[in-house]
């Protein structure tokens, strides 16, 4: 995860999402309990009661997920297939972006830019 600069990675068994670690995951399962990452296998470790998405659901809804369900990263997945995951992170940037998109176009339509 850290060479790769990601938070959670899905873990995969015989093509099925069977759950998905976290560095949350690392650190409160492995550092915290003093044990080394040599010594346990990731499937002791991952969460395995997971949270999905849809990828039909809506960006609203997916935040809203994530805050109930405390997670910081969802799996999307698509007639029981992972097709992704999406981060806390990637939700927040995307609305930040439609909100600047439709402020733009309010200013433009305040100063008669847009034809009435």
């Amino acid at each position: 995860m850290s060479e790769c600069n990601v938070g959670a990675l899905p873990v995969i068994d015989n093509g099925e999402l069977i759950g998905i670690i976290s560095e949350r995951d690392y650190t409160r399962n492995v550092i915290l309990k003093g044990k080394s990452s040599h010594d346990i296998d990731v499937q002791s470790i991952m969460t395995s009661t997971l949270v999905t998405i849809s990828e039909t659901d809506s960006v609203a809804h997916s935040l809203q997920t994530m805050t109930q369900k405390r997670v910081r990263h969802l799996p999307v997945l698509d007639n029981g297939e992972l097709v992704g995951i999406v981060t806390i992170g990637d939700l927040v940037k995307w609305t930040i972006s439609a909100q600047d998109a439709l402020i733009v176009q309010l200013e433009g339509y305040i100063q008669g830019a847009y034809p009435g």
